[in-house]
């Protein structure tokens, strides 16, 4: 069965999802870039208030700097989270940011690399997450003004990607400007997840969630689920 990730941008948001089926409950600001992170006293708000949910959060649109990076990545595990989601950007070196995570002691949370479709991109990196550490890798977007991940890459690069994620024993998802359309012919990869933000709200991404859109893309995710 493919998962539901949900990205909610406050805890209000959160609250009213939550009983809904969503699988993997992100938390994640829309307003602060593609990765905005919350504030560490609104993630520790809400894995008080949301007990027996799956939740993950991302730590923001940081630079590949060790100690940026590290540092944050240890503030939101501290915060109770399942999941802690990081950007893998261009322009820096990943494996000094690499070999520090890889120090980390981080308990039962588990580091999950984003990386991002619309920018050069080597698969090859998949199998060195793994050897760091991380447990999870989805494949994603950083400028969502230039289309959802469809429009990005191909079908054969989306498969290439699931499969080496499944090679290497990481859970994997794809998100990135997702929509009801994109859920039938990205099931057929079968990943272990869907991810949206922008097709749950009424008016794009930064704008208020509905839950009836969360409810629809679910259904339809366990329509195709159930077919594979």
């Amino acid at each position: 069965m493919i998962g539901l990730l949900a990205s909610v941008a406050n805890l209000e948001e959160a609250e009213s999802v939550v009983g809904l089926g969503v699988d993997i409950l992100d938390l994640k600001n829309p307003s602060e870039g593609a990765l905005g992170a919350w504030s560490y006293e609104g993630v520790q708000d809400a894995v008080e208030a949301l007990k027996g949910q799956v939740l993950s959060a991302t730590i923001g649109d940081l630079p590949m700097h060790p100690d940026l990076i590290v540092s944050a990545v240890r503030a939101m595990a501290l915060c109770g989270v399942h999941y802690v989601k990081l950007g893998f950007f261009p322009g820096d070196a990943f494996g000094p940011v690499l070999a520090a995570l890889k120090q980390l002691e981080l308990g039962n949370v588990h580091l999950v690399a984003v990386l991002l479709a619309d920018h050069p991109l080597d698969l090859g990196l998949i199998g060195t997450l793994k050897a760091a550490g991380f447990s999870g890798v989805m494949l994603d977007t950083a400028d969502k003004s230039r289309g959802s991940l469809r429009d990005c890459r191909s079908d054969d690069f989306i498969g290439a990607f699931v499969k080496e994620a499944r090679a290497h024993s990481l859970f994997c998802g794809l998100a990135g400007s997702l929509a009801l359309a994109d859920i039938e012919p990205l099931s057929r990869h079968e990943p272990d997840y869907l991810g949206f933000r922008g097709a749950l709200c009424v008016g794009g991404r930064t704008q208020r969630l509905d839950s009836s859109r969360l409810m629809t893309l679910k259904s339809e995710i366990e329509r195709f689920s159930d077919a594979l």
